[in-house]
């Protein structure tokens, strides 16, 4: 008949009678102390029983702290710039964000990176440049984890491809650059090129690193031949140099030369009309003179002959005549002339009226001479 049965109870091994209430803890640890006893020990009773009960009770503590151990063992904290991967039976599980978290230990396992701090990959060595020259170029790479899945698990050890990828790029970039580049103002364009090729192999490779900046500092020739090296760059920033003070005494001295040609194109241009309308007034004037002349000719005579008195003693302030058949010269004070007949004037242009005066003067004085001349006779 089975325990279970009617009329079965007293073969429950929990001891339950009648199923009439839950089962007693106390009770079904006995027997299972009973039971181990007696795989253990070799049945109940005497001696032997109370060994094979001591055993099993430490048996069950064991396993007890052993539960406890492995519980604890699983517990594990997330910082907020981590994530941790997990992999259950050696596959991809989940990805944890920070905080306390548990994991069973054993069938799975954790690895915990930081995603947020910036790492920094510092290198230095030699490369041929383009034109076949030598140079020590030093560079730092500053990057962080984008993925963490992928920099866990596509590449064994992501850092190690990191400075691969990184000695590449720089080789390649270098290479086509020519050693005055890579040494001077170069250097930029450089490090942008590798920032670029260097994310390229990055994200080929799969690695999950994200980087952030590449840094070139100065490049410099191996030691062994620096100082040819800078003997030649001191040699071209000499030629650079000389080169810049050429432009700019060209810059200085060619507009110069420029406004002073301009000048004085621009002054025989007004050199050529002045004299052409001049010309062309005197020949103008010289037209309506002649057509004057030929309807009075006495008067315009007298005109003219005032007029050329006028130009050629306009600015003269002293006037001596020489007196025909005479051994004096007379003598014109035309300004103190000028002061007695205008009185308040002090201009030394003579008016017409003035000439007039003169003349008449001059040809008083004239006849007295000659009359002066006969009587001598």
């Amino acid at each position: 008949m089975a325990w279970n049965e009617p009329g079965g109870g007293d073969k429950d091994p929990w001891g339950n009678r009648n199923n009439d209430g839950p089962p007693d803890l106390d009770e079904a640890l006995k027997k299972l102390q009973e039971k181990l006893g007696g795989i253990f020990g070799g049945g109940s009773g005497g001696k032997g029983g109370g060994s094979a009960k001591g055993f099993g009770t430490l048996l069950i503590g064991a396993i007890v702290v052993a539960g406890l151990l492995y519980a604890f063992a699983g517990f594990y904290q997330v910082d907020e710039k981590e994530r941790a991967v997990v992999l259950r039976f050696g596959a991809f599980s989940e990805i944890k964000q920070p905080g306390l978290r548990w994991n069973a230990p054993l069938i799975t396992e954790v690895f915990v990176e930081n995603v947020t701090e910036e790492r920094q990959y510092p290198s230095r060595g030699l490369m041929l440049t383009e034109d076949e020259s030598i140079v020590e170029l030093p560079i730092t790479v500053q990057y962080n984890v984008n993925d963490v899945k992928a920099y866990v698990l596509n590449v064994r050890d992501p850092e190690v491809s990191l400075r691969h990828a990184a000695d590449s790029a720089l080789r390649h970039v270098v290479g086509s650059t020519e050693l005055e580049q890579v040494l001077s103002e170069g250097r930029g364009k450089i490090a942008d090129e590798v920032e670029v090729r260097l994310q390229q192999y990055l994200d080929s490779y799969g690695t999950g690193i994200l980087v952030r900046d590449v840094n070139i500092q100065e490049g410099r020739p191996p030691e062994e031949v620096r100082a040819a090296f800078d003997d030649v760059i001191k040699a071209k920033e000499d030629e650079e140099r000389l080169k810049n003070e050429a432009q700019a005494y060209a810059n200085a001295v060619v507009p110069a030369a420029r406004g002073r040609a301009q000048r004085m194109l621009e002054e025989a241009e007004a050199y050529r009309a002045e004299v052409t309308s001049r010309a062309e007034g005197e020949s103008e004037r010289f037209v309506n003179l002649l057509t004057e002349y030929t309807k009075a000719p006495e008067v315009t005579r007298e005109r003219l002959y005032i007029e050329a008195l006028e130009q050629v003693m306009g600015n003269a302030s002293k006037v001596l005549v020489d007196v025909e058949g005479g051994n004096n010269m007379m003598y014109l004070p035309l300004d103190k002339l000028m002061e007695q007949s205008s009185g308040q004037s002090r201009s030394t242009t003579l008016s017409q009226e003035q000439l007039r005066q003169i003349s008449d003067y001059v040809s008083r004085q004239l006849g007295r001479s000659n009359n002066t001349y006969r009587e001598g006779r």
